[in-house]
């Protein structure tokens, strides 16, 4: 089972739909295909050995000892149980999910809310109608949907996720003034 990392320290609380069976495995999102970890150490997210974002043993340690309290990171899911793709999920399994990202929003207040995919935005705002990109914040948070880590060029999502670490640095009024 994935643990879920939200604190008050964080800056960035990102959103995804859903585990797969590897991730939930191992208790890491994004394990299985670790591309979303190579991205976030690129970006500067993360300032890792990339050869440590491989071991599934190194990751697991990151992400239990660093990803919160070095890093600033948050994780949730807006369905905990693990599928191969998102089509096995069923219609409304994501409400407890829903429920559970605003409640850490309004609880940890991240400067930035980065929803990890289409999919998992759509079934946040229950609607299809997104672009990538900055979306409407959500209370004090500025919201921002990247594309999925693990199809496409990788310097889409480095560029993406350096747009979003950028913004979880400055300070709020500066946010709100510069939109």
């Amino acid at each position: 089972m994935i643990a879920y990392k939200t604190s008050k320290n964080a800056k960035i609380l990102f959103v995804g739909i859903n585990p797969h069976p590897g991730s939930y495995r191992r208790g890491v999102p994004f394990s299985n295909n670790k591309m979303f970890w190579y991205l976030l150490n690129r970006a500067g997210l993360l300032n890792e050995i990339e050869s440590d974002l491989k071991s599934d043993e190194s990751l697991k340690h990151i992400y239990d000892t660093k990803f919160l309290s070095k890093y600033g990171l948050n994780f949730v899911n807006l369905v905990d149980r693990p599928t191969i793709d998102v089509t096995k999920l069923t219609r409304g399994e994501e409400q407890a999910g829903i429920k559970r990202a605003l409640d850490a929003i309004r609880t940890y207040k991240p400067k930035v809310v980065c929803f990890i995919g289409k999919i998992a935005l759509n079934k946040f705002q229950g609607s299809r109608a997104c672009d990538y990109g900055w979306q409407k914040d959500i209370g004090n948070a500025r919201v921002y949907l990247m594309h999925f880590p693990i199809r496409g060029p990788a310097s889409i999502r480095v560029r993406e996720l350096r747009e979003v670490n950028r913004a979880s640095a400055r300070p709020l009024r500066l946010q709100k003034a510069k939109r």
